[in-house]
């Protein structure tokens, strides 16, 4: 959805209720965001001001927004300067992505008149609070012409509004003048182009959707668009337009032909555009986590290769071994002299060895040397079996959180992973660096809340699956009965899933084959054709002392063969 001035426009008409409304509340979610709360006709709205440059809009919401225990600047100053004040009138300029709020104080002088300006413009959003001479008495960003601006947006100044060479099509009163406009840039341009190129406020997806049941002629196309964008700004008025959709993800404004079903254009855009910033949101917190997972575990790969290299070096300890042996059984002929290689007799085989010598030491000293690499070796290998196998635990850990993020579909999800890691001696010196809070009670309130896995319900049976190792510990250890049954699949990262039994020692195989085809859903083999699933019952399954979360140890299992 194009938040364009055509939009903003439509929206302003809406907004006109606002009128009369007082401003008692004001809360800065973030940098981008301001959040008006307004009291008016025994009625409560939040009025949400984005200057993000992805997902900038203004618009009453019904979402709640966290706010921050400690208030940033410019929210301060709107508390001091606005609140108590009533909105007295609601201003745009044309098609112009820019709207004005004329607030008066509650004895109504004049003089006290301020004006909350919100320019919606990509990158170069902004919100401005002037005096009523327009000297702007501070803004949410600043700017000036040293920085390549045109303006200056600080304190003091006074406020100029934003230039532009394009033209408001509000002006243009036939279509023969909008063509005369238009017709000289269409040898260079497409149609959507050249009017997007002319006139102000009108996006190319807004153009293009208004061109869909033209004709291919561009006069005719262009006539179109023309009556389309006439009729809108006029029915605009009488809130007699909706956001058409266009596509899968995309709407865009049009005529609202079923008058007999008012549509709000605010509420629309408020879940339209907070469910893309959740997604946004959800995205980039999970990749952020994701990446220091990752980082991890290329750690790890790392460390099993210089592991492997070691054991390799151990190999050759029963050749030091020998060389020893074989050098201390023949010292007597060779007179502490300095050879690069001896040639000996080696008695297990009855064929002779070349052992290679450092000519810099003695026969005797190079003896001692290769029973010095025997032994350290010897000691090495012991301690560098115990490193594999811990390490080969870490991976597989690591390798399944990687698993719980990428199959994660909320924040909350998300955040139980992390609550996990953090929790965890592996990632605990960065886990700081990844934490995206999404409220100011995050950690106390998810300590408090409980567990909260997948639900099915299969021909009676209610079937439980795990969303995270955490989870899985507490479903299989804590919440499952020990004549519960328990499914995971063979050797593949996945969720473990628990069938509540109700106490009947027999199952039906269909019921424990969708069982079974859960687990694989839920699992890293969920796209292969021919999955390996165990199951047990609960009692038969442990989790060893001091295991990662989600690892466990299972005996008097059998195997299911599912596709998911």
């Amino acid at each position: 959805m194009a938040f364009d001035g055509l939009s903003l426009k439509a929206l302003s008409y809406e907004f006109k209720q606002l009128i009369g409304y007082k401003i008692d509340k004001v809360f800065e979610p973030n940098k981008n965001n301001i959040v008006l709360g307004l009291y008016g006709n025994n009625t409560k709205f939040a009025l949400n001001i984005c200057i993000d440059s992805k997902f900038y809009r203004i618009n009453l919401t019904t979402h709640p927004k966290p706010n921050p225990m400690q208030s940033l600047n410019f929210c301060m100053l709107l508390r001091k300067h606005i609140i108590g004040y009533k909105i007295k009138n609601i201003l745009t300029y044309g098609l112009e992505r820019l709207i004005i709020f004329e607030l008066e104080p509650f004895d109504g002088y004049e003089k006290n008149i301020k004006y909350l300006i919100v320019e919606l413009m990509g990158k170069h959003s902004n919100i401005i609070l002037t005096d009523n001479n327009k000297v702007i008495i501070d803004s949410i960003r600043h700017t000036n012409t040293s920085s390549n601006s045109y303006r200056n947006i600080f304190p003091k100044q006074i406020y100029q509004l934003p230039k532009s060479d394009k033209l408001n099509i509000e002006d243009i009163m036939n279509f023969e003048k909008f063509y005369e406009i238009i017709s000289p840039d269409l040898e260079a341009n497409s149609l959507e182009k050249s009017i997007s190129n002319k006139f102000t406020g009108l996006s190319m997806s807004s153009i293009k959707f208004f061109m869909q049941n033209s004709n291919n002629s561009s006069v005719e196309s262009a006539k179109h668009v023309f009556v389309m964008i006439k009729n809108i700004l006029k029915e605009a008025e009488n809130s007699n337009v909706h956001f058409e959709q266009i596509d899968e993800n995309d709407y865009c404004l049009a005529l609202n032909k079923t008058q007999s079903q008012p549509f709000c254009l605010n509420f629309f855009i408020d879940d339209f555009y907070y469910k893309k910033e959740s997604a946004f949101d959800f995205i980039t917190y999970r990749n952020s986590i994701l990446k220091l997972i990752l980082d991890k575990l290329k750690k790890y790969n790392k460390r099993l290769l210089n592991i492997n290299a070691k054991l390799i070096d151990c190999d050759n300890k029963n050749t030091y071994q020998l060389y020893g042996e074989l050098l201390t059984a023949n010292l007597y002929k060779f007179n502490n002299e300095h050879l690069e290689n001896v040639e000996v007799l080696n008695y297990n085989t009855g064929k002779t060895v070349i052992i290679p010598l450092d000519k810099t030491y003695t026969v005797n000293e190079n003896c001692k040397r290769y029973y010095k690499k025997y032994n350290k070796l010897k000691n090495a290998l012991n301690i560098v079996e115990k490193q594999k196998k811990e390490t080969e635990n870490e991976l597989k850990y690591i390798e399944s959180v990687v698993f719980e993020l990428e199959s994660a579909k909320s924040i909350e999800e998300v955040n139980m992973i992390y609550d996990e890691i953090a929790e965890n001696s592996l990632f605990k010196s960065k886990s700081n660096v990844a934490k995206k809070k999404t409220n100011a009670k995050k950690k106390k309130n998810r300590q408090l809340s409980t567990f909260n896995p997948l639900t099915f319900v299969i021909n009676g049976y209610t079937v439980l699956v795990g969303r995270n190792n955490k989870e899985n510990d507490w479903l299989t250890t804590k919440y499952a009965s020990s004549n519960d049954l328990w499914f995971h699949t063979k050797n593949i990262h996945g969720s473990h899933v628990i069938l509540r039994t109700e106490g009947y020692s027999k199952i039906d195989v269909d019921i424990l084959l969708e069982c079974a085809k859960l687990a694989a859903k839920h699992s890293k083999g969920k796209n292969s054709a021919n999955v390996p699933v165990d199951y047990a019952l609960v009692k038969y399954v442990k989790k060893p002392h001091s295991a990662k979360p989600g690892m466990v140890i299972y005996t008097h299992n059998k195997t299911l063969y599912v596709t998911p």
